[in-house]
């Protein structure tokens, strides 16, 4: 084992701060990576923060952090993808069982014995959990590291490493193409890639927001249409005619005034995560076969797809960009959605520590 320089919290109310952690040597499947920049996702501030203990349960010390880009510093003797100075990304899963259907499908993500890059019990015994991003440098199995394409900026594709693959996996699977017409509710950190990953895409992309400030933007991002979703006759002039709405909004709200913007067979998908149950009508999804699903992230190989095809529609995420010192304010600003879209840490501003 090796020690490198993190950010941790210690406690539920603690600041993040300064802190070393352990990390393995490199086993022979294994690739090494020192840590260029790291996007900051809204479930790092709930796991710091242990507000998912009924499903997640936080133990401290903590190091959040799952969107990573970073350089290939060194390589186990049988990793054949990668190469010292590689660059490369690391997103919320580091490894699993490759043996589950989940896995064997290509869809790690569903696999029961994945192990998140951060909270999960850490197999290999360097530490009680995994620790993630908010470091100087990682180990990671080859099989959970994807090649960032050269034309990316790094601080903007490392948020693509979740909220990106978040947006586009829903979109892949629903078949969202040119002819389509989509909707993204919430211009957030989500939303704002949602309409990048529509508009490359080539779908009729609508913005719903309930902002009236935020439609010059959305245009910028990609928007063919805004709508405020407050005003009743602009929602109703696009009842029935969409073919897919992403739901990036975590907050409680109308599910059923958007599934009624569906067409027949049209899907809405749900990204966001409101604490509480949303209320859905029967009858809104039996009139018209429509339906309605959530996703979470993708597995590895559709991770790299979204990478791929983000390096030829040159698409990164808005963000802005931060030394770690400053973590504990972008925590207080995330919760205010003072924001545009994403931070992502500079991880050079470790070495000072």
């Amino acid at each position: 084992m090796y020690k490198t320089k993190a950010y941790s919290a210690t406690g539920t109310k603690s600041p993040l701060a300064s802190t070393t952690i352990p990390r393995r040597d490199p086993t022979d499947r294994d690739v090494q990576i020192e840590i260029l920049f790291c996007g900051i996702c809204h479930s790092d501030l709930h796991y710091a923060r242990d507000e998912w203990h009924d499903v997640m349960p936080t133990v401290y010390p903590c190091v959040p952090g799952h969107e990573i880009v970073g350089r290939v510093t060194k390589v186990g003797s049988a990793v054949k993808k990668f190469k010292a100075g590689d660059v490369v990304g690391v997103g919320c899963l580091v490894d699993s069982d490759h043996t589950c259907p989940n896995c064997t499908a290509g869809m790690e993500q569903f696999c029961p014995g994945m192990v998140l890059t951060y909270g999960s019990p850490d197999k290999h015994g360097t530490a009680p959990v995994t620790y993630g991003g908010y470091s100087d440098s990682i180990v990671v199995d080859e099989r959970f590291v994807v090649r960032i394409p050269s034309n990316l900026k790094l601080s903007g594709a490392a948020p693509l490493l979740c909220a990106g693959i978040t947006t586009y996996s829903p979109m892949h699977h629903w078949g969202v193409t040119r002819g389509k017409k989509v909707g993204i509710v919430g211009l957030g950190g989500l939303g704002h890639m949602g309409v990048k990953f529509a508009h490359a895409l080539g779908a009729h992309t609508v913005v719903f927001t309930t902002s009236p400030a935020k439609k010059e933007d959305a245009m910028r991002l990609g928007a063919d249409e805004v709508v405020v979703s407050r005003n009743a006759d602009e929602m109703k002039a696009h009842a029935g005619s969409f073919d897919f709405i992403l739901d990036c909004v975590a907050a409680e709200h109308d599910i059923n005034a958007y599934i009624n913007l569906l067409t027949r067979d049209g899907n809405i998908t749900l990204v966001g995560a409101p604490e509480k149950p949303l209320s859905v009508s029967a009858f809104s999804l039996i009139f018209g076969r429509r339906s309605l699903s959530g996703s979470p992230i993708g597995g590895l190989a559709e991770t790299q797809e979204m990478l791929d095809f983000c390096g030829q529609h040159n698409i990164t995420s808005d963000v802005e960009v931060i030394p770690i010192q400053k973590i504990n304010e972008a925590y207080e600003r995330i919760l205010k959605s003072d924001v545009k879209y994403r931070f992502s840490i500079d991880m050079a501003s470790l070495k000072s520590e």
